[in-house]
């Protein structure tokens, strides 16, 4: 059932709407067993051209058997399950299993190297992780370094003598299962977002956070659901912007959803595809438009979307008229964080699109421009944008880590930490950031965990990582290094720094550049000051 009234003005769905979260909700069952057991739920295309499809009755079918099979091996309420996978059944099997058993999902990209790794596991204190083939040695890397973990299941028979078989175990549970009745306030999943020191903070999230969702996805899709649609986004399903924005409100809704993810997207393959299988509907980062964009004559491959929302960076007037020429519908852009998403966005159908700007509120959300003490700014001043709660979307808290979460409030207020105005519409316009977090692409990057993983290696006495400007991603990372006696400061040490990084925590993080030196700029109590190294390279840039 939709919950925004289609036709409305934005004037109209605001004052309209007001969110009814349930007492007893659970993502699991709303996800499968609330749908029609013979409609299509799922259409999978694999990496060989295969297809397979999959009914929601067909999952909860899957998900009843999982779900015993893992209580078998002592899987229960409140555990943490990890999954590194990519977009394929076994993913969307597991988080919905996960949920339906009162479980806690932590989801991983396949990205991330054992250091990343090791950090969410071991934080999360995860009991078990599903994983495949290409991922399962960096897990056995790190096991022993993981306590809690007892448990490694793989999607393909050949995992050692230690490892479950995914589909095997699944085949052992028996076909009743009973879902959890959860509150809508219980844990559901927790998911790493990285900050601007220290390691990463898991932003534990409710069952509720979907009702947070669903006006944004009907907003920004132009009144979704319509009749023939289908979802696919080439996010992964361990970011918010997979899972949340795409994969579980399309089920919450009916809607199939297309699971084929490329190891490298190619904007020809990807519209082709978009083509083959009627996609209707699609989250395109702005890195990924920009990509499409560059394909000559791409109308030649059939691609018809009814919908595209973006978001993760700027979407400028130029892009947005792209999108129109080339589809025939308005790229709708989108603004959230891991720990309060979709919060306000843009519908071509109901209001006109302020190319630049992040759109206004989505309804059910109150944001607004704040100053520091907590005030709210009028039109046309800069401040910190910040929600105000209570809101379904937001966080319950960061994972074991209060003072984190104490220190995002100002009262009511989360402050996202980023720097926007809003205009006398309610139009919001973003600046920048009022900390270190580097946006490239889709991604938001933390320098603390680069940072730490260079310092372990032993050419590298200091260094400090920053967001420098990029033609396609906005902007990339860049580290400053000084070395410890001994080593050379050269080319091969830089492309040796980068690999290390690459390997050890994720590719998408590694620093395009290295730039050696000889002191870093620090505070008088010997904190890093990163400010002062982006001030140096915009004066590079303007010279």
């Amino acid at each position: 059932m939709r919950l925004l009234r289609q036709g409305a003005s934005y004037a109209e769905l605001i004052s309209e709407f007001r969110h009814r979260v349930p007492a007893r909700f659970n993502i699991g069952v709303d996800a499968i067993d609330a749908q029609d057991p013979t409609a299509l739920a799922l259409v999978y295309e694999d990496p060989a051209g295969e297809v397979r499809h999959y009914t929601f009755g067909d999952l909860a079918q899957l998900s009843n058997r999982l779900a015993n099979a893992f209580t078998g091996i002592g899987i229960g309420r409140g555990d943490r399950v990890g999954i590194l996978l990519g977009q394929r059944p076994e993913t969307a099997l597991t988080h919905v299993t996960v949920y339906r058993m009162g479980a806690i999902a932590l989801p991983l990209f396949t990205q991330f190297g054992p250091d990343a790794l090791a950090w969410r596991l071991g934080n999360a204190e995860a009991k078990v992780v599903i994983t495949d083939g290409a991922n399962v040695a960096k897990i056995r890397e790190i096991k022993d370094r993981l306590p809690a973990l007892r448990t490694i299941i793989v999607t393909e028979p050949e995992g050692d003598a230690g490892d479950h078989e995914f589909w095997r175990l699944l085949e052992r549970g028996g076909a009743a299962f009973e879902p959890v009745d959860t509150l809508a306030d219980e844990p559901a999943l927790v998911i790493y977002t990285s900050g601007t020191t220290g390691p990463p903070k898991g932003a534990l999230h409710a069952h509720r956070v979907m009702w947070g969702h669903y006006p944004g996805i009907e907003f920004t899709h132009d009144f979704f659901p319509q009749p023939g649609d289908l979802f696919w986004t080439p996010a992964d399903w361990a970011w918010g912007g997979g899972l949340l924005d795409c994969l579980l409100p399309a089920w919450h809704y009916g809607v199939p959803v297309l699971a084929y993810r490329a190891p490298r997207f190619d904007p020809e393959q990807a519209l082709a595809m978009m083509a083959r299988h009627g996609v209707r509907n699609t989250f395109l980062p702005p890195t990924a438009l920009k990509l499409m964009r560059q394909v000559g004559n791409p109308q030649r491959l059939g691609a018809r979307p009814r919908s595209i929302a973006t978001g993760g960076e700027t979407v400028g007037a130029e892009l947005i008229e792209w999108g129109h020429s080339t589809f025939g519908v308005t790229l709708n852009e989108f603004w959230g964080q891991t720990e309060t998403n979709l919060l306000c966005g843009n519908s071509g159908v109901v209001h006109a699109i302020r190319p630049g700007s992040l759109g206004r509120p989505i309804p059910g959300h109150d944001v607004e421009v704040i100053a520091e003490d907590g005030r709210v700014l009028p039109p046309g001043e800069w401040g910190v944008l910040a929600a105000r709660g209570p809101d379904p979307v937001f966080l319950l808290e960061y994972w074991r880590n209060p003072q984190g979460t104490r220190d995002k409030y100002r009262g009511d207020w989360w402050l996202t930490g980023d720097i926007a105005r809003k205009d006398e519409d309610g139009f919001i316009w973003f600046q920048g950031r009022d900390d270190d977090v580097i946006s490239s692409g889709s991604y938001r990057i933390g320098p603390g965990e680069i940072e730490d993983c260079i310092l372990k290696h032993p050419a590298v006495a200091m260094a400090a990582v920053i967001g420098v400007p990029d033609a396609v991603r906005g902007e990339v990372p860049k580290a400053f290094v000084v070395v410890n006696p001994g080593f050379s400061s050269d080319r091969a040490l830089a492309l040796e720094i980068q690999a290390f990084v690459k390997t050890r925590v994720a590719p998408y993080q590694y620093p395009r550049d290295v730039e050696f030196v000889t002191e870093l700029p620090l505070t008088a109590t010997g904190k890093i000051v990163r400010k002062t190294l982006r001030d140096r390279e915009r004066a590079k840039q303007q010279t």
